[in-house]
């Protein structure tokens, strides 16, 4: 049974007339008229009533009337998902972003990404660096925005591209009331500071770049730790410990005065932002959307202040 027959029945029922569902159906009398036989003849059974003017739907016909009706209008928003489906399939890009700049940065690159390529359909997963190069390996994702230490390059492999889009430092920051009772402490060879884990890559960065780089007088103590660069930062500004979050993060609770930058006094960590994609094959709207990426190195996009 095809929609369009599905939907004459449903135009005679609701006209009640031949001729009235014909208009509607944007079709001749006669045509119409045609196409009902061919219903007919498809269901092998008498559909209308034509011995009555104007023609009627048989008592039987009537009976499942409504039933037709929903499944003309079923039918019609399937077609209409499908088509939806395939412009969404082709249109489609998986980004792969690491929580901190899921929550910071992302949001302002999609926005424009769809202010240039109205259309394009994104689907943004957060997941920490090691689960990005993994959702760009298995092909999961076609890119990736995540964060790099210039000079130590995790990137440099033959099957990916990438390039730097801003740069951005790991900043340490606390509630401004305690700002001075933290730097008092730190006379006294103690800082309380909310740690990453060891595995994660600021858990990395706090070990190798940050905690080295205190005076050598100055006692890190952990107060709490997480995996999560926003949940860090909002224990900073409950005032539980300093943490070290990029600065584009920070850089909205600081203007608030919810949080006080300390990185006058306490070590920091240069960050670049940068996007990767495996090399190879891509479809049209990848291609286009990388392009998007690269025209974004010229400050295209506003970072927040």
């Amino acid at each position: 049974m095809r929609l369009e027959w599905l939907e004459d029945i449903v135009a005679i029922a609701q006209t009640g007339s031949f001729s009235g569902a014909a208009e509607r159906r944007n079709l001749t009398q006669s045509a119409f008229s045609r196409r009902i036989q061919q219903i007919e003849d498809y269901v092998g059974v008498k559909l209308f009533d034509r011995s009555r003017k104007p023609v009627q739907l048989r008592a039987m016909t009537q009976g499942h009337a409504a039933q037709i009706e929903e499944l003309a209008t079923a039918l019609r928003q399937l077609v209409i998902d499908l088509r939806r489906g395939d412009r969404m399939a082709s249109n489609r890009i998986v980004i792969a972003s690491q929580h901190s700049l899921t929550a910071s940065l992302a949001p302002r690159i999609i926005q424009d990404l769809h202010d240039k390529g109205p259309g394009i359909y994104v689907r943004l997963r957060s997941a920490n660096l090691d689960e990005c190069f993994g959702l760009l390996l298995s092909r999961n994702a076609d890119l990736a925005i995540v964060y790099g230490v210039p000079g130590a390059d995790a990137f440099a492999k033959d099957y990916l591209e990438s390039v730097d889009l801003w740069s951005d430092r790991l900043i340490p920051v606390l509630r401004p009331d305690l700002a001075l009772e933290v730097l008092a402490g730190i006379e006294t060879s103690e800082l309380p500071i909310v740690a990453y884990p060891r595995e994660v890559f600021f858990g990395t960065i706090m070990a190798e770049r940050i905690l080295p780089a205190l005076a050598p007088t100055t006692v890190a103590l952990p107060r709490a730790e997480t995996a999560l660069t926003i949940a860090a930062l909002e224990m900073a500004a409950a005032g539980v410990a300093a943490a070290w979050v990029p600065e584009t993060l920070a850089a909205i609770a600081i203007a608030q005065g919810r949080l006080t930058d300390l990185s006058a006094v306490l070590p920091v960590c240069p960050l670049s932002i940068r996007a990767m994609r495996l090399k190879g094959h891509r479809g049209p709207a990848e291609d286009m959307i990388w392009d998007q990426i690269l025209a974004l190195c010229g400050g295209k996009i506003a970072l927040p202040e």
